[in-house]
């Protein structure tokens, strides 16, 4: 059953709690805190509800209930430990059209209590449908370990200033987007988001992403990416990303297509490379959206040694390639077992002057086990030179990611790391800051622009 969302204002509401026991205890509290006026009616009451009755923060009857008792209630809370009782007042509730909640009886519930997370006026209700408390009471801490804590002052800032707008500016866009500029500020408190500097997965100030806006189909778009096109300030997309991804994109960015079809340049790498960094220079969040995953034939390379150069933080958002979106519409896996253990992605056009002078392809291996000696010794039979750079990425994009850069020569003394482990190895990663030297990332310390480019 599909439940309807909604914040209710009890204050001066009557409400009535039958019954008095620990169960009635936990649910009193909710319902003082919206100032609801509360009548609570039991033949034997638990201490702390006689103590709120002796403050005066509730009228409490000692006796049994009847069905003239819900006469002028608003909401009513069934929370005896007798289950026939709980149904009584249900059905007299029902009959009176008053919403009722049987205690840990779902059938007998017209609502439920959420697990909340609150932040002075801001509350986040996470409801189960009465499925799952639990999950509910789960879902809320780790929200509320999220969050953070001084969000509650901020928001009661935020409503003044609102109003202030709403009285002095004409409706329009400008008065629009000054709304939504109010509501711009980190509200995740968490290690992991001070660290990446982001909120909740928004697109950050001063910060580049490459990101990959798969084969075309918005609902193959990763969640991070959506979220990221929907709060860029700036999005630079390829020529071949298509309108109904551009759709989902923040309407109040700037978007400039800085692609190419049929081989006609509309901009230069450099200029596509200045736009991200002055862009991030001056403090706006930048998404650049390529076609399919952006570190497939997507010159990303190019604009990472760019941002690099100029110390610009960038993230790169990985995107569904499109050969495996055409695996998919084929119906066929890329390395069923029986065919095949490899897959070689190729380009018909290359870098002014041809094919680079080295042609060896990048390698990455699934699955490569624990000990690496096999493996560096098949690829030194087969000629491949032993300064030829190697990484081994454990629990890739996972907050324990750890990656560990290395030499052929050097890559059966490593440590794997933690499974799933992949191992890349080709001269694309020549560049990289930790070619040439082993260098490890563990756990989170990673920055999110330590990314193989």
């Amino acid at each position: 059953m599909s439940l309807f969302p909604a914040f209710i204002k009890l204050a001066r509401r009557r409400c009535l709690v039958v019954g008095a026991g620990r169960v009635a205890l936990e649910k009193i509290p909710s319902l003082l805190a919206a100032q609801a006026d509360v009548r609570v009616i039991a033949p034997r009451v638990h201490q702390e509800i006689l103590a709120l009755a002796n403050e005066d923060r509730i009228a409490l009857v000692e006796r049994a209930w009847s069905a003239s008792d819900l006469d002028g209630i608003f909401l009513v809370i069934a929370a005896t430990d007798n289950p026939d009782v709980n149904a009584a007042v249900y059905d007299a509730a029902v009959e009176r059209n008053i919403l009722c909640n049987s205690v840990d009886d779902p059938p007998h519930c017209d609502f439920y209590f959420g697990s909340v997370v609150a932040r002075g006026d801001l509350q986040i209700a996470i409801s189960t449908a009465g499925e799952s408390p639990a999950l509910a009471q789960r879902l809320r801490k780790e929200i509320d370990a999220q969050l953070s804590h001084n969000l509650g002052p901020w928001l009661e800032e935020t409503g003044r200033l609102r109003r202030e707008i709403l009285a002095s500016i004409s409706p329009g866009e400008d008065r629009k987007l000054l709304l939504h500029q109010l509501a711009q500020r980190q509200v995740c408190g968490s290690p992991t988001c001070e660290a990446r500097g982001i909120a909740i997965g928004r697109a950050a100030k001063g910060r580049v992403y490459l990101v990959g806006a798969g084969p075309g189909d918005p609902d193959l778009l990763t969640n991070r990416a959506a979220r990221l096109l929907a709060t860029a300030d700036v999005v630079l997309t390829d020529d071949l990303v298509p309108a109904a991804v551009l759709r989902l994109a923040n309407p109040e960015a700037f978007t400039q297509n800085v692609g190419k079809r049929c081989g006609t340049k509309k901009i230069t790498q450099a200029e596509i490379n200045a736009l991200m960094i002055a862009n991030a220079q001056a403090g706006r969040s930048v998404v650049r959206l390529k076609s399919g995953d952006p570190l497939v034939f997507g010159r990303a390379a190019e604009e990472i040694d760019a941002l690099r150069d100029a110390d610009v933080e960038f993230e790169v958002v990985p995107g569904i390639t499109a050969a495996f979106a055409a695996a998919a519409a084929l119906g066929l896996s890329l390395t069923d077992r029986r065919a095949s253990s490899s897959v070689h992605f190729s380009s018909g056009h290359h870098a002014t002057g041809g094919p680079p002078a080295i042609s060896e392809p990048t390698r990455i291996v699934y699955m490569p086990g624990r000990d690496f000696s096999a493996l560096a010794a098949d690829w030194r039979a087969q000629g491949l030179p032993g300064n030829l750079p190697c990484a081994a990425i454990s629990r890739a994009a996972q907050p324990d990611q750890r990656i560990t850069v290395t030499s052929l020569d050097a890559l059966a003394e490593i440590e794997p790391g933690p499974a799933p482990v992949l191992v890349v190895a080709g001269w694309v990663l020549r560049n990289h800051p930790a070619a040439g030297t082993q260098e490890s990332c563990p756990d989170t310390s990673c920055p999110a622009s330590y990314a193989i480019g």
